[in-house]
């Protein structure tokens, strides 16, 4: 393909250039006429045969239509696009370890431009640096101003919005675990209302974390500050509650952002918490007082977030109630690459479809999708791109079938849409009706000789799973054109889990019955092997890893791995022990394995299970069952 842009092309030149090798198009004055024309509405793109137009709104309509014209080069067609939003992109999560590298922003903000995605979000809790304190972000990779600059610089190239998004009440773990941080500390994670140097530090890192973008508007977060008010706080002046002290609060932050003339956005569990009697943010029955509605500022963003609904009259609920609360209303939904150790795509597609059908219908504006890195980052950013096709698609007036869903991948990525679905095969057993189940990590961490999930783990044949799994990631590894290494990462996954997802049960299995021969053969022969395997997913999934971020935070995965491989040398040694005569029992297998959760074994359907509540409880406890029994702290 060779282009001739001719027309209206003055502002959108730089990116042409810059796409040509991701869109596979020369430029020449010989090249096949492409007349792009800039006016008020969506976007069309047409060929009759002989020549090409584009006609566009915004920048980024251009660049989709762009895309969408190298997909058909050499048909006649006509496509016309109506974007359902005014802005509709990613949020990025840089505080859970991994923060990307540079020109890594840069190659995901040209996919976005492709696929049409005009907002980016790098959530930074603390990983930006913010002059006044040396130690915010330290040795967490932090984003220097001229970097963010840089990023910004880029994304305006293709009329994408670059957005700061920080937290200016809780979640700063990080941030206040330096001594430096105790005079403004109300608990471990949440800062101290009312104290002026508190709001001294939220004008600093403010200014700070706008300064390098073009954008007037800022995520201020202040979600899930669970125990506000509840520590220092408490002691110095007593209870309170949280919905007072959020409304004082915010009313200082929102002083702050009013002089800096400044647009804020913050997460709206808080508001709604403080307003249901049970203190749920989910509440469908929720009645809001006259007063309490009078309370919110009008000019506030509430940023309506909710990763788990897979109807959509709840999310028709729940936007309608906070309509009551303000006019200007965002949606976060999730793709879900967070709570395992590969992206859960059936739940990000059953959770998905019905939210941005019902932001369609109730007006929404702004929509983004998390791609939040819980327990560590353990998810590679990229692993989310169909889930962004998913967004960008429904977001121009497209259906969610997947076929056409596949053909636009192809063209945005080069890659196969159903090799990307495939990634979440390690979690995906099909014998529960709980698609969060996230057994790859629990199985992956959790101790072999004292197996605190153990008793969970009732799937047979566990290891052709695996083993199948290991096939299927080979096989899309081949045809991948991009990104082999994300394969390649589940494939070593797999190939660890063939071996350890079971071997705890059946090291204990056979410790009970005596069966020496086959105790000898795990320890002669399966523990050495998995520590080969555990070793060589170690190496890609470290070289995964610093290819796309920065090597700070990479130390919590190296030392997981490592905790890994030192506990499989001393199962071994501890069998060895017992099968040489050293030892009469192995205390650690005379132990009765008990469900972790009494209530809800793991591969049993209960009705438990519908409930969110409960759900994301249990998950919680699995991951934090699994880490305390490698003694990790994340």
């Amino acid at each position: 393909m060779v282009f001739n842009f001719t027309g209206d092309c003055s502002e959108v030149s730089k990116g042409i250039c810059i796409l040509k090798s991701r869109l596979g198009y020369g430029l020449s004055s010989e090249g096949a006429k492409v007349n792009v024309i800039r006016r008020a509405g969506g976007l069309e793109v047409c060929s009759d045969g002989n020549e090409y137009t584009i006609k566009y709104d915004k920048k980024i309509h251009f660049f989709r239509a762009l895309a969408l014209l190298c997909e058909h080069y050499g048909e006649i067609f006509e496509i016309r696009e109506e974007p359902c939003f005014k802005s509709v992109g990613i949020m990025v999560d840089a505080s859970r370890n991994a923060v990307m590298r540079l020109e890594k922003i840069k190659d995901l903000i040209e996919i976005m431009a492709v696929m049409g995605l005009n907002l980016l979000m790098m959530y930074t809790e603390d990983t930006f640096e913010v002059p006044e304190y040396p130690y915010f972000g330290y040795m967490r990779g932090r984003y220097s101003y001229e970097e963010m600059q840089s990023c910004d610089d880029y994304a305006d190239i293709f009329g994408i919005e670059m957005i700061p998004c920080i937290q200016t009440l809780g979640h700063l773990t990080k941030a206040l675990k330096w001594d430096c941080g105790l005079n403004i500390k109300d608990t471990e994670a949440v800062l101290m209302v009312g104290n002026e140097d508190t709001y001294e530090f939220i004008e600093n890192i403010i200014r700070a974390a706008v300064k390098p973008f073009r954008s007037k508007r800022i995520h201020i977060g202040m979600d899930e500050a669970w125990d506000l008010g509840l520590g220092r706080y408490l002691m110095e002046n007593g209870y309170k509650s949280a919905q007072l002290l959020i409304k004082e609060h915010f009313s200082r932050v929102n002083d702050i952002i009013t002089r800096l003339g400044l647009e804020a956005m913050i997460w709206s569990d808080m508001y709604f918490r403080s307003g249901s009697k049970q203190y749920e943010y989910y509440d469908m029955n929720m009645e809001f007082s006259d007063e309490f509605i009078k309370s919110v500022p009008k000019d506030l963003n509430l940023v309506y977030w909710d990763y788990y609904h897979e109807n959509e009259k709840e999310y028709d609920c729940m936007i309608k109630n906070h309509q009551k609360l303000s006019e200007k209303i965002i949606f976060a939904g999730g793709i879900w690459t967070w709570g395992s150790m590969t992206i859960n795509y059936r739940k990000t597609l059953k959770t998905a479809v019905p939210a941005l059908k019902s932001c369609i219908k109730n007006g929404v504006e702004t929509v983004f999708a998390t791609l939040w890195g819980d327990n560590g980052n353990q998810v590679n950013v990229y692993e989310a791109l169909y889930g962004m096709q998913l967004y960008a698609e429904m977001s121009y007036g497209h259906s969610s079938d997947r076929e056409w869903l596949d053909k636009r991948f192809a063209a945005c990525t080069g890659e196969v849409g159903n090799s990307f679905m495939q990634l979440g095969m390690p979690d995906d057993f099909g014998q529960t009706d709980d698609i969060t189940a996230n057994p790859s990590e629990y199985l992956l961490w959790q101790d072999i000789l004292t197996g605190l999930l153990d008793k969970h783990i009732n799937v047979k044949n566990i290891s052709e799973t695996y083993r199948h799994c290991k096939e299927i990631m080979k096989s899309c590894a081949a045809s991948s054109k991009n990104y082999r290494d994300i394969f390649e990462y589940t494939y070593h996954l797999a190939d660890v889990l063939e071996i350890k997802a079971d071997i705890g049960v059946r090291i204990k299995e056979c410790y009970d019955s005596g069966n020496i021969t086959a105790l000898e053969n795990i320890c002669n022969c399966e523990l050495p092997q998995l520590k080969e395997r555990t070793k060589a997913f170690k190496e890609v999934f470290r070289r995964l890893w610093l290819s796309v971020y920065k090597p700070f935070g990479f130390e919590v995965i190296d030392m997981r791995i490592g905790t890994l491989l030192s506990r499989i040398d001393t199962t071994r040694f501890r069998l060895m022990q017992y099968l040489n005569g050293e030892i009469d029992e192995i205390e650690e297998l005379e132990q009765e394995r008990l469900y972790y959760n009494l209530n809800m074994p793991l591969w049993e359907k209960t009705e438990h299970k519908k409930d969110l509540n409960v759900r994301t409880a249990t998950y919680l406890k699995y991951v934090n069952a699994a880490y305390s029994s490698m003694g990790i702290d994340d």
